[in-house]
This record gives C-alpha cells, sequence and structure tokens, in this order.
C-alpha cells in the first residue's frame, strides 16, 4: 500500500504526478496529499514551485526567490509546514482513497515534510504514492523498513498501481449513488 517511482530529469517526476492526479480525480477517486507544479517565470532565474493540495483549490508556494545569483536551498519551510498541516487536516477529517505526496526528500529523510502524513496514511490503511530521487531512496526504504514497492515511472505503470490498489473502492459516484 506504499510505492514510489524515481523519475528521471528535473520536474519529470512532478509532471508525472500532476497528470495522475488528474486522471485518478476525473475517474471520481478522492485524493489527498500534494503535487508540485513547477511555475517558470523568468529564464534567468529558478522556479517557483507550488504545492497543489489535492481535494481542495489550495495551493501553496513552498520555495523561496532568493534572487538571480543565489545558490543553495530554497525550500520555504513555512510554506512547506502549512502544506502538510492541510494535508494532514485532511486526512484527519475525510477517508480519501489515496493519498499523494509530490516527493519522499530531504525534508521526509530528517523525519520531517510529508512524513508524518504518510504515516498517518498508512496506518489508517490508506494506499500512498509518492516520487522519490534517487539519493532519498535509501531514506524511504529504512522508513518504510523495506515495505515500499517500487513503481516504474510511466503514467500507465502509476495508474495501473493507483487502481489496482484502491480495487476496493467503488468511484466517487457510485458511492453517492
Amino acid at each position: 500500500m506504499f510505492a514510489y517511482f524515481i523519475a528521471e530529469g528535473r520536474g519529470a517526476g512532478d509532471r508525472v504526478l500532476l497528470d495522475l492526479a488528474q486522471t485518478l480525480m476525473a475517474r471520481g477517486m478522492r485524493l489527498c496529499g500534494a503535487v508540485q507544479d513547477n511555475i517558470e517565470n523568468d529564464p534567468s532565474r529558478r522556479c517557483h514551485m507550488d504545492l497543489q493540495l489535492l481535494g481542495s483549490d489550495r495551493i501553496v508556494r513552498i520555495s523561496q526567490d532568493r534572487g538571480r545569483h543565489a545558490t543553495g536551498c530554497r525550500l520555504d519551510s513555512h510554506g512547506l509546514a502549512e502544506a502538510v498541516f492541510l494535508v494532514e487536516s485532511a486526512l484527519e477529517h475525510g477517508r480519501p482513497d489515496l493519498l499523494i505526496v509530490n516527493k519522499f526528500g530531504k525534508q521526509e529523510c530528517e523525519g520531517a515534510g510529508f512524513r508524518q502524513a504518510i504515516g498517518q496514511a498508512l496506518a489508517a490503511e490508506i494506499p500512498v504514492l509518492t516520487g522519490c530521487a534517487p539519493g532519498h531512496r535509501a531514506g524511504l526504504l529504512a522508513f518504510s523498513d523495506g515495505l515500499a514497492t517500487q513503481v516504474p515511472p510511466t503514467p500507465q505503470a502509476l495508474l495501473d498501481w493507483c487502481l489496482a490498489t484502491c480495487a476496493n473502492k467503488a468511484p466517487l459516484a457510485e458511492r453517492e449513488a
């Protein structure tokens, strides 16, 4: 019930998850979590990183503009904390079919970020799908005690995993009928 994928190329995993989430919601699945949308606004600067919170219309910026020549981390920890709080609250007050987290990254490897939300979902038997960079795979596997499943990073493989994992959950339209 916990799967991850490793996509090659900057932002490739973000695009795959964004498209996947839209496909799943169009099929009537109730999603919770966050997918990242990278907003390019100036070719000479790094993109803005926004998290679209699934199951709502909220968007939270998680990047700081540190200037044209800045190097290093530009994660806005306050923005990330806000997104995590909103996702954890949604998990407490709803029963989604699936939790999607944009990535299991440095923050999660260090015990922060969406790590608690992932654990909360797994404890409630809600399937979880996340992206992961190769450098964070060991941290993800340690967190999951080796129980996470790696899925090929193709849209079809990810869709197939989601549909198979959530097969016992009827689409929203059928649940409301």
